[in-house]
């Protein structure tokens, strides 16, 4: 089409210029013939963006029916996607607390045992010579400190207070740890699913220990409600603020924990605070 507007708009040159290529079989010296010819290359010159963008439109979409997976495919495969998610989630979730269950059950019993024996040594041996003392004195310490690395390794890795009484203790033991007071407040009539309640103690936790090292707050509030089927979690603090989700690793995994359940996050920071992260996150 291009082409022959070219030659068509092309036709009124003299014709001695008409060489080859450019020789028409027609007598151009009839102003008739000369008329037809650039009204054909006129019409052709305003045709062809609209049929070149149609033949595009049309090739494209070919492309697509022929390439392409059909719009079904794509739903079953998101589908699929989701429901794969959802068990790597519960599967990661149910390992958690199977390897807290076997801290607790073992090493932490016999870190329990050893500490208690030295501490029984050290009260008893009273006798011995003084390195033998100081030895198992600092024995003992590494033992009591060895236990309490672990048993905040165990809390934090998948609390067992959070299978047996739900989200409200769990909360309220982190709560009662921060080194600032925290107001709490909890308001769910029925239980989540164990991963839900997992996702948002994390988020609990997580906050309040970022709280700690970043904010320099002298309060916080969390407040936990659960409205029809969406779980709502609300952390605020009046420390300095100036939080942003790109400047550590402890707000961006709180990110990804959210998404890995389809939940949504909303952070409020200003420079000199106060700080709010408003978490959404379905109950199941």
């Amino acid at each position: 089409v291009w082409g022959g507007a070219v030659v068509g708009l092309l036709a009124f040159l003299p014709p001695q210029l008409h060489r080859p290529p450019m020789e028409f079989p027609l007598d151009l010296r009839d102003n008739r013939v000369l008329a037809v010819f650039m009204a054909v290359g006129l019409v052709l010159l305003l045709l062809a963006p609209v049929l070149a963008r149609g033949m595009a439109a049309l090739d494209l979409s070919v492309a697509r029916t022929l390439l392409g997976p059909s719009r079904d495919e794509l739903d079953r495969r998101i589908e699929t996607l989701r429901e794969s998610r959802a068990g790597v989630i519960d599967a990661t979730d149910a390992e958690r607390r199977r390897i807290e269950r076997d801290l607790h059950d073992g090493a932490q019993q016999r870190l329990v045992s050893l500490a208690m024996n030295l501490g029984l040594a050290r009260a008893t041996l009273t006798d011995l010579p003084e390195p033998a003392r100081k030895a198992i004195e600092q024995a003992h310490e590494e033992a009591k400190q060895a236990l309490k690395e672990l048993r905040d390794f165990v809390r934090g890795l998948h609390p067992a207070v959070l299978n047996d009484q739900g989200l409200d203790a769990a909360l309220s033991g982190v709560a009662a740890r921060a080194p600032f007071p925290v107001k709490l407040r909890v308001d769910i009539e029925r239980r989540v699913t164990p991963t839900i309640e997992a996702v948002a103690f994390f988020i609990v936790s997580e906050a309040l220990t970022n709280i700690a090292k970043h904010a320099a707050a002298t309060r916080a509030e969390v407040t936990v409600r659960r409205e029809g089927d969406r779980l709502r979690l609300l952390v605020y603090d009046d420390g300095c603020g100036g939080a942003r989700m790109d400047g550590g690793t402890g707000l961006r995994g709180l990110g990804q924990r959210i998404d890995s359940v389809d939940g949504t996050l909303r952070l409020s920071s200003p420079l000199g605070g106060p700080t709010t992260i408003e978490v959404e996150l379905p109950c199941e």
